[in-house]
């Protein structure tokens, strides 16, 4: 009988072992929401303002690197506060990995996660064919926008600010923006948003390129092909370099800036093959124990919760 994605961890971890990254992720997606809301919705200004900009404690301020860009394209000159804001965040996620805003920062993150394992669950196969550059090219449309309107343009429908925005003051129509980035990962394409689409994930890959912390594959001669990893991974390709490509002489390390470290291979997999690292280690231990047997291919549909 073909057991669910995840289903041989728990087993062989226990359901918080099987689930602690995901947990973390949630933990910390819903605490820097709750940090934001604390003043419009309790008064405690703790942190004032939003994703784009903001001030903790009056002191600390943080602000969003690809906002800046697309107002500097504009023509508009910073102040020194965003200047200070945005240093901060890009050495923050230069260390931690870009892309690791989209999976534990990212509010529309919790949408794109719910729409794929509902998809999981209604069992809804194929999609539309989008190119992973697609991304790419829309996030430098963006940047054009801005230069031709003297404006940041694209924060006006971009999802993220909306939803942020909206969950803090109401979201009027803003409902529909982010309806339709749900329906389209359900029905169009798997993870086609923050997959294929989304130019904030494109711009973050681009800062964490040469990120110190990866997840490496430090243990792959234990893999058991079981192909849960691939399963639950938002960037699935990243996977088999460092998976399977000891023949062809890769390191163990994941490298691709397109992985969002959200742990999620590491949670799933039974045999720990997965672990946090740094680039500088890219070595995987020995085989320890003999492989298991297949248990289903790499294409076989998420059927435990992964979101």
């Amino acid at each position: 009988m073909k057991q669910g994605v995840g289903a041989e961890a728990i087993r062989a971890k226990g359901w918080l072992a099987a689930h602690r990254w995901l947990l973390a992720r949630r933990i910390t997606q819903f605490a820097v929401l709750a940090l934001f809301l604390a003043g419009p919705w309790l008064g405690y200004w703790i942190v004032k303002g939003n994703l784009n900009y903001s001030l903790t404690l009056d002191v600390l301020p943080l602000a969003d690197p690809y906002v800046l860009l697309q107002s500097l394209v504009a023509g508009h000159r910073p102040e020194r506060n965003a200047l200070i804001g945005v240093a901060i965040i890009l050495v923050a996620y230069f260390l931690l990995g870009g892309r690791a805003y989209c999976a534990w920062v990212c509010p529309v993150n919790v949408v794109t996660d719910a729409a794929h394992w509902l998809r999981a669950r209604l069992g809804v196969r194929g999609g539309a064919r989008l190119s992973r550059a697609s991304r790419y090219w829309i996030l430098a449309m963006t940047l054009v926008l801005a230069w031709i309107t003297g404006t940041i343009a694209w924060e006006l429908v971009n999802p993220v600010s909306m939803l942020h925005r909206g969950i803090m003051f109401g979201m009027g129509a803003g409902w529909l923006v982010i309806a339709a980035v749900f329906l389209l990962d359900l029905f169009v394409a798997e993870r086609a948003w923050c997959g294929y689409l989304c130019p904030v994930g494109a711009f973050y890959s681009v800062v964490g390129k040469f990120s110190p912390l990866r997840v490496s594959a430090v243990r792959r001669a234990q893999c058991n092909d079981c192909a849960d990893c691939y399963a639950v991974c938002p960037e699935p390709l990243v996977i088999k370099p460092a998976l399977k490509g000891a023949e062809q002489g890769y390191g163990a390390l994941i490298l691709s800036p397109n992985c969002t470290n959200c742990g999620r291979c590491i949670d799933v997999c039974s045999k720990d093959v997965f672990a946090f690292t740094t680039r500088f280690s890219n070595r995987s231990e020995p085989q320890v124990e003999n492989q298991r047997p297949a248990t289903r291919s790499a294409e076989a549909p998420a059927q435990l919760s992964s979101c």
